[in-house]
């Protein structure tokens, strides 16, 4: 089912990325090289057979689903009327809510390592960027701490979390999102949860959906899309779920100034195919992701920082295989660079293993034997026996005492 295939002629950005050395893999952008759903395809097959493609609603059916999804998948109840269904990508959605809360009363903050989005769209916007460092345990299985004492002391206006963790693939517990939504007020704390659904069948804790976990606080919100879940990333669109009506309001006025409004089309077509559809496909990308981590993190070893319980992500310590652009150079393999996770990144890397397992095994061989290489001991050349210290052997032409 998730055999090797090509994406030559699909206009990559993974792979542009990676470049287009030789028999180069690409591991640094977050997407799967697996194929996705047959669902989606079909439905967007469908309907680009209709010859009509105007100006698209948002359907109450589609926010109902997205609430049954909830159902389903996590056990939790959303209220329909709290799910707005936006057609652009969630890293849009972050920096709409941040004019939708304008004037903020103090700085964004981001705990890093994390996705280096966050801070790219706040300060694209003019708003102040705090990072805080995540508090470091040393345990691959519960890497980090969150450093609420620093995020309340910030009195921040947002506070914005990857969850799960991007770039570990680790679950915050409910206890750390209500924590985090204690310490973030009266700022709204977002919480984007895109790598949500692809929590590992035996990752031993639920992931917290945050509106859900705070009971609808008013200060938070929670962003998804089907993007990262079943590879539809290059059909932008997502859903914020927004317990607060007022916020509901201004983040439409705010889309109403950039000329969006709620719908789309062929990013719903698919979203709709996914989540209505999409379950049994997912069930058996899950396995093959339970799989390949464990492929990975065995042959990695003590480089994993974290282990990851949701999606395709490995955290590495780069000081025993190098740069990415090293990596690059020596082994074809292209990783994403831990400085674009903020400063506490500095030094690490981050892999995706979401590749059929073939490939990835093929790259972890060329991971392994750099590691190797980079870890064997130099020795200086043999001495002669006329070169011992002591020797009265004069010097050669051209030799220096």
């Amino acid at each position: 089912m998730f055999e090797r295939f090509s994406r030559a002629g699909t206009g990559s950005a993974k792979w542009a990325r990676a470049g287009t050395g030789a028999g180069r893999i690409a591991m640094g952008v977050a997407d799967m090289d697996l194929p996705g759903p047959a669902a989606v395809g079909a439905a967007l097959r469908v309907r680009a057979g209709h010859p009509a493609f105007g100006y698209p609603v948002a359907e109450a059916a589609d926010r109902a689903l997205v609430a049954d999804w909830y159902r389903r998948r996590h056990g939790v109840e959303v209220d329909p009327r709290w799910v707005m269904l936006l057609p652009f990508a969630p890293g849009t959605a972050v920096r709409l809510l941040v004019e939708a809360v304008r004037p903020l009363p103090g700085p964004a903050v981001c705990v890093t390592p994390e996705w280096g989005g966050f801070a790219r769209v706040c300060r694209a916007a003019g708003v102040a960027v705090r990072e805080l460092p995540l508090l470091e345990t040393g345990d691959p299985a519960d890497p980090y701490r969150l450093p609420l004492a620093g995020v309340a002391a910030a009195r921040p206006g947002l506070v914005l979390l990857s969850s799960p963790h991007n770039p570990s693939g680790r679950i915050w517990s409910a206890a750390d999102v209500r924590a985090l939504a204690a310490a973030a007020g009266p700022g709204l704390l977002v919480s984007d949860e895109v790598h949500g659904d692809l929590r590992h069948p035996d990752a031993g804790a639920e992931q917290p959906v945050a509106v859900a976990v705070t009971g609808g606080a008013a200060n938070v919100v929670t962003l998804n899309s089907v993007g990262k879940t079943f590879n539809v990333s290059g059909l932008p669109s997502c859903f914020a779920l927004v317990p607060d009506a007022g916020l509901r309001e201004r983040l439409t006025a705010v889309m109403a100034g950039f000329g969006l409004w709620e719908g789309g089309l062929l990013g719903a077509v698919a979203q709709r195919a996914a989540l209505a559809e999409g379950g049994p496909w997912l069930d058996a990308a899950l396995a093959h992701l339970v799989r390949a981590r464990e492929l990975a993190t065995a042959a990695l070893g003590g480089a994993v920082l974290a282990r990851p319980q949701a999606s395709y992500l490995l955290w590495l310590d780069g000081a025993g295989l190098g740069t990415r652009e090293e990596l690059l150079t020596r082994c074809d393999v292209e990783l994403a660079d831990g400085d674009d996770f903020g400063t506490a990144g500095s030094g690490r890397l981050r892999l995706n293993f979401a590749l059929p397992l073939d490939r990835l095994r093929t790259a972890l061989t060329r991971l392994t034997c750099e590691m190797a290489a980079r870890a064997a001991p130099r020795f200086a050349p043999e001495q002669t026996e006329q070169e011992q210290p002591g020797s009265s052997r004069e010097p050669r032409d051209g030799e220096t005492r």
